[in-house]
């Protein structure tokens, strides 16, 4: 269930608190063990580039995760900010 009054936690948050900073591993050694360019891991740091598929399964080979979890934080976020103000009825 998504929550209604926050937009859930962009992935690159989770990747840099929960992963990069308790393994001690940088952005730089980490797209280094991915073979991945520095500023793609930098900017799904910053939140300015979402986890695409090819990316999830990446991390999750590295970090010992699903690479459905990569996804669902994703689209948790991407969901979230895409809300509409607009209800649309339900069709019977």
């Amino acid at each position: 269930m998504r929550p209604e009054s926050r937009v859930p936690t962009h992935p690159g948050e989770i990747l840099l608190e929960e992963f990069l900073r308790p393994l001690a591993i940088s952005q730089v050694d980490f797209a280094r063990h991915l073979g991945v360019p520095v500023q793609r891991i930098n900017e799904i740091v910053r939140g300015r580039r979402g986890v695409s598929a090819a990316t999830a399964w990446l991390f999750s080979q590295a970090l010992g995760t699903t690479p459905e979890f990569w996804l669902t934080l994703q689209a948790n976020h991407d969901l979230a900010l895409s809300r509409p103000v607009k209800k649309v009825a339900v069709l019977n």
